[in-house]
């Protein structure tokens, strides 16, 4: 267990260290800010879809290590998905990190490389870091104009 922690651990560093798809798109389709006012994270999300499937996607910003590797790994997560699959995705990794509900190996696997983040859900401060992006992008997909916030996330 404690090597597939350190495993775990390594990805997160790396993501926060080294994320994908940081930076603009020059004409994203979609676009939301958010802001995490416990940890100081801010983000900044583009969207770009062709009908309803996100075909690219970046981000900048700075924050914490975990707010990064979110941002990353779910900007990698997110290529070729529908708006549906990306807001399905968006509430299984909520669900885990927030409640540490994972019924069997068959849902954890579902997250894919998201399941390095699982971890947060035994530090509770950090649950708002991992999942600033999340809803960003779900702000960025309904379109809605104000910054995303993890002020009402369970701390």
């Amino acid at each position: 267990m404690d090597q597939i922690r350190e495993l775990y651990q390594e990805v997160i560093i790396d993501h926060g260290r080294h994320p994908r798809n940081f930076g603009s798109l020059e004409h994203p389709t979609h676009h939301a800010q958010g802001f995490n006012p416990l940890c100081g994270d801010q983000l900044y999300l583009d969207l770009f879809l062709e009908g309803d499937i996100i075909t690219d996607v970046a981000f900048r910003g700075e924050g914490c290590a975990i707010s990064m590797a979110s941002a990353s790994l779910m900007t990698e997560t997110l290529k070729g998905k529908t708006i549906a699959q990306a807001e399905q995705i968006f509430h299984d990794f909520h669900q885990v990190v927030t409640e540490g509900k994972v019924n069997h190996a068959a849902e954890l696997a579902k997250l894919g490389k998201l399941s390095v983040l699982t971890g947060v859900c035994d530090y509770p401060a950090r649950v708002k870091c991992a999942t600033l992006a999340w809803h960003t992008m779900h702000n960025a997909l309904s379109n809605q104009t104000e910054v995303a916030s993890t002020d009402d996330e369970a701390s």
